[in-house]
């Protein structure tokens, strides 16, 4: 087990100033000096000083309600309340005195006299400031009876299903009010009435689940009595000591305190130092972590001949031994290069690095890639190409610096929330901001926010976009020439110029294909430019297309023509999808690269890790996971170690990966659940949650931070475990005690790494930023800040090129897709949690006008059909999505999402086009093909689960009736 610390952290009562004047004064006979604009409480605290406080905490900004911190100031009239109060220069503070004690406890007196007084069967007792606070001031009685008007029966709201409202414990302090308006920025609460009748309220008084509120949790983080409590806390009781780790959900890497009892979680509360975060969290980080003991865990190793046959349990050495048997079989029959493997994005840095190494060294092959081929991979390509790093170039808190800020497909709010919190503060107080998306995302316009361009374009037109609006930047000499000139190479920049300022770049020729009126198209190319540090944030809605590589390298020109690299509160700034996607390219996962980005047909570097391998390795790229499918289809790929990621689901053309699946001899899954991929599976090794386990993830600002293991593997081995079995199994000796051996090893290998240690990351206060090294011995928060990696910043033409996949009269729509706020990826975690209570299932937006044309009305069961496939959703009828476009998420396998996606893909990197696929809608009664056929697969793979053998009238019976039958393949199954 690793280090535990307190439950509780101390709290200075208000933010720390961020100015550098210091100001002399004196607290209490103490001399100090604190910086200007420092509170009176702060500074006291500072000194070891506290005063007491009830709606006061150093997350929040001061408020001044409750009037217990109030002091005597020197010269100064009446008591001051110290939260408010900032100090001067010779001021002089007391603060405790007769007159002080006296009103203070007159104050909590009350408070308490409104309070019900069942401290010891409180779910909050000994977590409570109000207990704290009480016994501080010496409250020993309360005068004032109950028999007059009090708010004692009030009733509980228990709508949520992590958190209860009791509203008799309230004493209306504001903070959680404050918490959901500074730290979320999502203003779904407020204080109703005035005076004795105030109470807190949700919405309109529509309870906290039916309400605007996220379920971020930063009201009951901020709330000081049990008045907002977390259910488990209820349930289970006060947690004794926690465990920092940091959240295996989304790419913004949030630092959490799992706090425990035992070995048993209790809530996790986000880490008030944790960089990334800063004391923030969403609900699937804060809540949605049930998933690690939840029932359909698979804890015992699995094997089987073939996937028509019942799973067999049995032990780890013989599910090992197998795998490595039947890998060795299928190379002496069908050569080296018919196996690989598939690293995940959701395991450690450590887990991922030795997967990859397991294929080169093991396997002998450089057949390894990662889910990071079919999301972020042009953006590796793309800023590679142009700034010579793969990866973005600030750090979050970066965006609190900016004044103009695009967003291009991402929806922040609903895939990277903590972020967006962080955004929405900074648009709060001031900064411009331009939405570029096909869909009205909740940026464009919500409580405080509106974007001052919305650029709804036609999916599939990025490229366009961008070449338009970097012709408004050319054109109208909006070019930082200092910046270009110092920065940048003049041939591949005059090249550039040229390209773009041809008149058939202009945003009035690309109005027509974007979508998007000219005049928006300028304004919003003026305000990037000319409106101070402008910086983008973009997602795989600029990824995920054809031209996805195309449009990362459109967005890098913007960022260098307007000398938007290299400092605080601008950059190129991918938003990672998985907490380690980032990490896993890092990691090597690519089959062209080893970790660090440096390719396996270099001499010199081959060489490094064959003499620290101990074997000689290919020097020839390996196969990408399309080519893995394309391969088992022809014959000549036969088996997989796919740890951690649910191809099946995930991947698009679903049939196609599913018929590549069957046509394998020996695929191996790895993974906490028997999820789509698994169905095709012959070895199911379990695997472990980021509870279970030790090591590293890097964010997508490359924060390397540390997971730290809570409570023993469920099923006995940590997934990093498993891999050097399997390694040994195959002949391969991986000796290392702990994960920390396994970076030791990654940072001597990895220019990048080379300063990067688990001590050293603990020395830093618990993460590091990538390069770490001799150069940048703490890390590097803000890249390129002299000069680009690559030495002078490369321009790249962006020629404009269609899509293949376009509407037509018999597919009219396009379909695009995104994520929702509840659910994560493919649901295989948050689908096993209460967030399905916002969320149970996927759903279509369909415009208006498309529904009223279809005859289609909000919850009516549509199909979804396209040149690849057909499924069925039940519809939504909203004006989020424009004409002639509709709109789902891919969270649930049933729904067949990536049933309809097509095998387009990204000229350069492969990247799957799931953001444009042309589709019919219709209104229908029945359950499509694919839902028929998987409801008949699932029932099957239950049945074969339990140990029951199919007969081939029971599969003939499973397959019978198919109205569009799938790959032979499959068919068969």
């Amino acid at each position: 087990m690793n280090e535990t610390i307190a439950v509780r952290e101390r709290d200075l009562g208000t933010p720390a100033s961020l100015q550098t004047e210091m100001v002399n004064l004196t607290i209490d006979g103490k001399l100090l000096e604190v910086p200007m604009g420092t509170s009176v409480m702060h500074a006291a605290a500072l000194a070891g000083i506290n005063i007491p406080k009830l709606c006061a905490t150093d997350s929040l900004e001061a408020f001044g309600s409750c009037r217990l911190c109030l002091v005597d100031i020197e010269g100064r009239r009446g008591h001051p309340a110290s939260c408010t109060t900032l100090v001067e220069e010779g001021m002089v503070v007391q603060t405790e005195n007769d007159t002080l004690h006296k009103l203070r406890r007159n104050v909590m007196e009350l408070y308490i006299s409104d309070h019900p007084l069942d401290c010891l069967t409180c779910p909050a007792n000994g977590n409570c400031e109000l207990q704290d606070m009480a016994g501080v001031v010496g409250l020993r009685s309360v005068r004032y009876g109950f028999d007059g008007a009090n708010h004692l029966d009030d009733t509980t709201d228990n709508s949520n299903p992590y958190f209860a409202y009791d509203s008799s414990k309230c004493i209306v302090c504001n903070r959680c009010v404050r918490a959901c308006e500074e730290v979320q920025g999502t203003f779904a609460l407020t204080i109703d009435k005035r005076g004795f009748e105030s109470r807190v309220t949700a919405g309109q008084n529509d309870g906290f689940l039916g309400s605007d509120c996220v379920s971020c949790g930063a009201c009951v983080q901020a709330c000081p009595t049990s008045s907002l409590m977390e259910k488990s806390v209820i349930d289970l009781g006060q947690p004794e000591h926690a465990v920092i780790t940091t959240c295996a959900y989304c790419g913004v890497g949030c630092g959490f305190k799992a706090e425990m009892k035992g070995d048993k979680v209790i809530r996790m509360t986000p880490w008030k130092d944790g960089k990334a975060n800063r004391g923030h969290a969403c609900v699937k980080g804060r809540f949605a972590w049930g998933y690690a003991t939840h029932q359909d865990r698979i804890l015992n190793p699995m094997i089987r001949k073939s996937i028509t046959d019942p799973w067999q349990e049995v032990s780890w050495d013989e599910a090992i031994n197998y795998a490595a048997s039947e890998f060795r079989r299928i190379q002496d029959q069908h050569g080296r290069d018919a196996v690989g493997g598939i690293t995940s994005s959701r395991c450690t840095n450590e887990e991922t690095y030795l997967v990859q190494k397991l294929v080169r060294a093991a396997f002998g092959t450089n057949n390894v890639d990662t889910c990071a081929r079919v999301c972020h991979s042009p953006t590796g390509y793309g800023l590679k190409m142009t700034l010579g790093e793969s990866a973005g170039t600030q750090t979050f808190d970066s965006v609190m610096h900016t004044d103009v800020v695009i967003v291009m497909g991402a929806n922040p709010s609903a895939a990277h929330p903590v972020f967006a919190s962080r955004l929405k503060r900074r648009l709060r107080q001031g900064a411009r901001l331009i939405v570029i998306d096909p869909r009205q995302t909740e940026l464009v316009s919500s409580p405080h926010i509106q974007a001052d361009y919305h650029l709804p374009l036609r999916p599939g037109t990025n490229t366009a976009m961008l070449t338009a609006m970097a012709h408004v930047i050319v054109t109208e000499n909006l070019v930082n020439e200092t910046y270009v000139a110092e920065r940048c190479d003049t041939a591949a920049f005059n090249e550039w110029r040229s390209f773009v300022s041809q008149p058939q770049n202009s945003p009035e020729v690309m109005a027509e294909i974007c979508g998007v009126s000219a005049d928006d198209i300028r304004g919003a190319a003026r305000l990037y430019a000319t409106g101070g540090n402008g910086s983008i944030y973009y997602g795989l809605g600029v990824t995920e297309h054809s031209q996805g590589s195309t449009t990362v390298m459109a967005i890098a020109n913007l960022a260098m023509a307007t000398g938007n690299v290299g400092r605080e509160g601008v950059g190129v700034n991918p938003l990672r999808g998985q907490n380690n996607v980032q990490g896993s390219c890092d990691m090597g996962s690519f089959p062209h690269e080893f970790p660090g980005y440096r390719h396996v047909s270099d001499n010199q570097v081959r060489s490094l890790f064959e003499q620290a391998w101990g074997v000689p390795l290919q020097s020839e790229p390996g196969l990408r996971i399309p080519n893995m499918f394309d391969a088992a289809l022809s014959g000549s790929f036969k088996g997989l170690y796919c740890q951690g990621e649910d191809i099946v689901q995930s991947d698009p053309n679903t049939q196609h990966v599913a018929a590549a699946m069957a046509a394998m001899e020996c695929v191996v899954v790895q993974d906490l659940f028997l999820n789509e991929t698994a169905k095709y599976a012959h070895v199911f090794l379990p695997g472990s949650s980021f509870l279970e386990k030790d090591g590293t993830f890097t964010n997508a600002e490359r924060r390397i931070s540390r997971v730290r293991k809570v409570m023993e593997p469920k099923a006995g081995m940590a997934d990093w475990e498993v891999t050097c079995a399997l390694a040994r199994a195959l002949g391969y000796p991986m000796s290392y005690e702990h994960p920390s051996q396994i970076m030791d090893e990654i940072a001597s290998l990895t220019p990048t790494f080379t300063g990067v240690s688990y001590e050293r990351i603990q020395e830093l206060g618990g993460s590091v930023q990538w390069p770490c090294n001799e150069q940048a011995p703490e890390g590097t928060p803000t890249m390129h800040i002299d000069e680009f990696v690559r030495g002078k910043g490369r321009f790249m033409l962006t020629q404009y090129v269609p899509t293949e996949e376009r509407s037509s009269r018999k597919f009219p729509l396009l379909l695009t897709t995104g994520r929702i706020l509840s659910q994560y990826n493919v649901g295989a975690q948050t689908r096993r949690t209460d967030n399905v209570a916002w969320h149970a299932e996927d759903l279509l937006e369909i415009h208006p006008v498309d529904a009223e044309d279809r005859g289609i009305r909000s919850g009516d069961k549509v199909s979804v059909k396209s040149r690849a496939g057909e499924t069925a959703l039940r519809a939504t009828v909203t004006e989020r999505v424009q004409p002639g476009v509709v709109y789902t998420t891919f969270h649930f396998p049933e729904s067949g999402a990536n049933v309809v996606t097509t095998n387009n893909s990204d000229w350069a990197t492969n990247c799957p086009e799931y953001k444009v696929t042309a589709v019919q809608i219709q209104r229908v009664t029945s359950e499509s093909a694919w839902q028929n056929r998987w409801n008949r697969f699932h029932d099957i793979q239950q049945r074969l689960l339990q140990g029951e053998t199919l007969s081939a009238e029971d599969l003939a019976h499973a397959d019978h009736n198919h109205q569009h039958e799938p790959d032979e393949a499959v068919a068969k199954v």
